[in-house]
């Protein structure tokens, strides 16, 4: 994994490993490098990935996620699936770190072009926000390897396009194109290839300019299952008291009319 910290926009960081990792004060940039192998991921690149959430979980920023080449990430690595086991199985190798990354405390996106496909597609499912090039195709063939989606896309697709949708893709083996991820909700925008990472830093800069803490605390509540009026409250009492919340507000009331509205 290389990294790199910025204070400003910065070029990406060559060499070895399977990432590449560029830190800026608001966020994390990281691309999947494995050009020889469409950026598949094996279990090097799930190291490294781990080592990414850590950086997250002690210093929280946003974090971009994308894959080198014109390809998000071809799927898993083939070979180490195949020498895989019943015990490997139940050590969910991928879902853990895609778990993780899902629980990351601050929000996520993943920007994709090419192919997100197995592997590739579930890293995808499990941020929290989704563009697209319009090359971009996610899909989940295990099924053809003997296998299934083990890794999140057996629920976490029903979550995200509906059961007919996650269905098509997941048992008949449907790609769904740029267009076709749109339509359904998976990704929020499908812009040009070559503003790709533009569009992306555009979408955390809005991000950016929220409230952390507030962020922070709206994920959390977002990604508890049910409804939860206790957990609202409660996190929402912890804005009130905060100096942030006091600030932002002074500043909206001072340019706005008497009787501004958020």
């Amino acid at each position: 994994m290389n990294t790199t910290d910025t204070a400003c926009p910065a070029g990406s960081v060559s060499g070895g490993g399977t990432l590449t990792v560029e830190e800026r004060a608001d966020r994390v940039v990281v691309t999947l490098r494995r050009p020889e192998a469409r950026n598949a991921i094996n279990a090097a690149m799930i190291t490294e990935l781990h080592q990414v959430c850590e950086l997250l979980e002690h210093h929280p920023r946003l974090l971009l996620l994308t894959g080198h080449g014109g390809v998000f990430a071809g799927g898993a690595d083939i070979a180490e699936l195949r020498s895989r086991g019943r015990d490997e199985a139940l050590q969910g190798i991928n879902s853990r770190l895609f778990e993780r990354v899902r629980r990351l405390p601050m929000p996520t996106l993943a920007a994709v072009d090419g192919w997100a496909l197995g592997g590739g597609a579930e890293l995808a499912y499990a941020c929290d926000l989704r563009i697209a090039g319009p090359d971009a195709v996610f899909g989940n063939p295990e099924p053809g390897l003997g296998i299934l989606a083990a890794a999140g896309a057996c629920w976490r697709l029903p979550e995200l396009v509906g059961e007919s949708v996650a269905k098509q893709v997941l048992l008949a083996g449907r790609r769904l194109d740029a267009q076709a991820a749109l339509a359904c909700g998976l990704v929020m925008d499908v812009v040009p290839a070559d503003r790709l990472l533009e569009a992306g830093h555009a979408v955390l800069d809005v991000m950016a300019r929220s409230s952390a803490t507030a962020l922070r605390l709206t994920k959390l509540v977002a990604d508890h299952p049910g409804a939860h009026p206790i957990a609202d409250d409660l996190a929402q009492a912890v804005l009130f008291e905060g100096p942030d919340k006091q600030e932002r507000m002074t500043r909206f009331l001072n340019r706005s009319t008497p009787g501004g509205t958020a």
